[in-house]
């Protein structure tokens, strides 16, 4: 028996003009509090929606998978660490279980089939495209200021995940990890250095709160594969990923503070203000921009870059305060002047550290800003 599972689904062909579309998820800026709505833990053999999906009633199979769609986009993210690739991998996983609806045979609960296909579409994207990456892991952090570098195009980038609607808790008594901070960046970004299967045991397992025994039915393999796999992927994230998470830190800080230094990070940009930003910063702090490939470490580096780069170089910037990855973030804008219209520039994923910033990722581009629901120009 191999020590760790290996699966593929069959192949996916053109959807079928019936199969129901699926759309990313609502995205508007939340607050930590945000709920989902709950799905029902299963639909019934004889349930009027499953016996009108079997015979090809899109309606009802979109009636059925709705409830579970927040969810299962969310499982695709923490597998691939894109938002992007979690959209086509929902997408794919949906058209697999409509054509499959008919061999579902309600000896398990809908949820669980529904994410043992979403798991193995996953699977088989981490197979085609590899690992998402951050600026720290491809080298060293920079000893000098880079200016107008220009993005690295050949690597594949770890993404930032709209927040809105994903719970506060964990998914179930069983699951080690709260949904939102399964979405952290320093999460996600340690779960892409596992092997998929590993990370499909960890994610299943600590997150989602499935058993040993359900995992292994639902992957087709053996207990002893699954615990295998699950025993290595805890032992690589542990050496990853930080001990408080920043859900810990966000409640210990409380919404206003937290806003607050969110709040303080934008004016001093917009000010200009370098004195003001190192103030709110950690000795430690990091700063990155996928997708270029230079990063920076320590305050004096930091404050260096903030000086040369966002602090003169931008002509005007404007924010807009939100989450993303369960974390504050801002939503910066750039302008050719104060009273010019500013284009959205950058997502700003802030994490912290008891009272101030430790880490800083931008990530570049409108695309971001504008997926959270948020304007694409103020």
């Amino acid at each position: 028996m191999s020590e760790e599972f290996s699966v593929s689904a069959p192949p996916v062909s053109a959807p079928p003009v019936s199969a129901p579309p699926v759309s990313a998820p609502s995205a508007q800026a939340s607050t930590p509090s945000a709920q989902a709505p709950t799905p029902s833990a299963s639909a019934p053999p004889g349930s009027a929606d499953l016996v009108a999906a079997r015979e090809g009633d899109d309606a009802a199979f979109a009636r059925l998978v709705s409830p579970l769609r927040r969810e299962l986009h969310a499982h695709c993210y923490r597998m691939l660490g894109s938002a992007h690739d979690a959209d086509d991998a929902l997408q794919e996983a949906l058209v697999r279980a409509w054509r499959g609806i008919g061999r579902f045979e309600g000896r398990s609960s809908l949820r669980s089939w529904l994410y043992t296909v979403a798991t193995r579409t996953c699977l088989d994207a981490v197979e085609r495209r590899g690992r998402r990456a951050m600026p720290v892991d491809l080298g060293p952090a920079s000893d000098h200021v880079v200016l107008d570098a220009a993005p690295l195009t050949e690597v594949s980038w770890l993404g930032p995940y709209a927040d809105a609607g994903l719970p506060v808790g964990p998914a179930g008594p069983a699951a080690r990890y709260e949904q939102r901070e399964a979405v952290e960046l320093a999460f996600v970004a340690a779960v892409q250095h596992l092997s998929g299967n590993q990370r499909a045991a960890l994610l299943l397992f600590d997150v989602l709160g499935f058993s040993a025994d359900e995992i292994a039915g639902m992957m087709d393999t053996s207990t002893t594969s699954v615990n295998s796999a699950l025993a290595r992927a805890r032992r690589q994230l542990a050496a990853k990923a930080p001990d408080v998470s920043q859900q810990q830190t966000l409640r210990t800080l409380g919404d206003s503070r937290v806003r607050s230094i969110a709040a303080s990070f934008a004016t001093a940009l917009e000010r200009g203000d370098a004195d003001a930003l190192v103030a709110l910063l950690t000795e430690d702090v990091t700063w990155s921009m996928p997708p270029l490939p230079h990063w920076y470490a320590g305050l004096d580096a930091v404050r260096d870059f903030a000086v040369a780069v966002p602090l003169t170089r931008c002509p005007s910037w404007r924010h807009r305060l939100t989450t993303a990855n369960g974390q504050p973030a801002v939503a910066c804008y750039v302008g050719a002047a104060p009273d010019a219209v500013h284009e959205a520039w950058s997502l700003t994923v802030l994490t912290l550290r008891q009272d101030a910033v430790s880490e800083i990722v931008s990530f570049l581009g409108p695309e971001h800003v504008v997926r959270l629901g948020l304007p694409g120009a103020v």
